[in-house]
């Protein structure tokens, strides 16, 4: 019966392996996509919702739904997409930062830090993902861009 020995087993290769700043960049995206998911949710249904016992404001959260599986599936597209998206939820949050008081202010508050952090994870990560690409991966994707 052979054994395995620690020198037999496969190992990544550095170059195929992502950064610690990729994966964290990945992984804040997810977090604060999740994070706006989860604070639409509460604040619409039971923190502080428009009206007593729920809102249908709540929906709002579903154009976030579609995207979850995109990034973590860790789709350089949707990446891209999710950065644009995001600037909806943010000014809905600067607008009632400014214009409500108490809980729901606050609950706006951390909707825009969300965003802003959705965003800048977004960008950071498609950034590097092209740089660690390399030149021909950029002109491909530009090229790719550029069809009719």
């Amino acid at each position: 019966m052979p054994t395995s020995s620690p020198s037999a087993s496969p190992s990544v290769s550095p170059a195929t392996e992502p950064s610690f700043a990729l994966r964290g960049t990945r992984w804040l995206a997810v977090g604060s996509l999740i994070g706006l998911i989860v604070l639409g949710l509460a604040w619409e249904l039971w923190l502080a919702p428009l009206r007593e016992g729920g809102s249908w404001w709540a929906i709002k959260v579903l154009p976030l739904t579609i995207p979850l599986a995109g990034l973590l599936k860790n789709r350089m597209y949707t990446y891209r997409w999710v950065s644009l998206l995001v600037w909806l939820y943010f000014t809905e949050g600067v607008v009632r930062a400014t214009s409500e008081s108490g809980t729901s202010a606050w609950l706006a508050a951390l909707e825009v830090l969300l965003c802003v952090a959705l965003f800048v994870a977004c960008a950071l990560h498609v950034r590097m993902r092209l740089r660690a690409a390399g030149k021909e991966a950029v002109a491909a994707d530009v090229a790719r861009s550029a069809r009719p």
